[in-house]
């Protein structure tokens, strides 16, 4: 008898908030950050960047195109934009500049192993093509360690590593931070100054 009233019990319940007009469930994506919906938010074409080739102002040569190279494989891959050839339009332009390259010792030890750091300084800035206006600038610093042995030219092919290896680091960098001035919407706000180069944008 007890059952059969809970059983009686919990139909009305269901029946009487069926009537009053509850429905549990949940239609569309939901909100998205930034007030956008899903659908804008898709549909919206990625810029056409074109990255041009790096200016070298470092004593250590033959940098530009090996650099140059990794933007455009990073930017490729993570920066929220298309990186097209300087053929073909685009929106965007990105140039910049190796502005050094510095070996310090960094330490050693009494069985005379040496360890040194490669650090390479590197600025960029993106402009719009059709009005020049620049939309986003950055610098950035990336390092890599490396051991010095008493072979001289093994030491220069462990150096030239690296370098090419801080490099890669700045161009993963530069490319994330790229996509988040993108998503955010900055590009749209204008630059007031070249962003300086300190602890934040050190990458290893």
């Amino acid at each position: 008898m007890f059952h059969c009233y809970v059983f009686m019990l919990s139909v009305a319940l269901s029946l009487s908030l069926s009537a009053c007009g509850y429905q549990f469930r949940v239609e569309g994506a939901g909100p998205t950050i930034g007030g956008a919906t899903a659908t804008q938010a898709s549909t919206l074409p990625p810029p056409r960047l074109v990255v041009r080739t790096l200016l070298n102002k470092s004593f250590e040569p033959n940098l530009e195109a090996r650099f140059t190279n990794y933007i455009r494989h990073e930017f490729s891959s993570g920066s929220g934009a298309q990186v097209v050839p300087e053929s073909e339009a685009a929106d965007l332009v990105l140039t910049g500049e190796i502005l050094s390259v510095s070996i310090p010792t960094i330490s050693f030890n009494l069985t005379a192993t040496f360890e040194s750091r490669a650090e390479v300084m590197v600025s960029v800035k993106v402009e719009e093509t059709r009005t020049k206006r620049v939309v986003w600038t950055q610098a950035a610093k990336g390092s890599s360690e490396f051991y010095v042995t008493s072979d001289l030219q093994f030491n220069r092919v462990l150096q030239n590593r690296a370098v090419e290896q801080a490099g890669r680091f700045i161009a993963e960098d530069l490319a994330s931070r790229f996509l988040l001035q993108l998503e955010s919407g900055q590009l749209a706000k204008p630059v007031a100054k070249p962003a300086s180069i300190d602890a934040d944008t050190t990458v290893k």
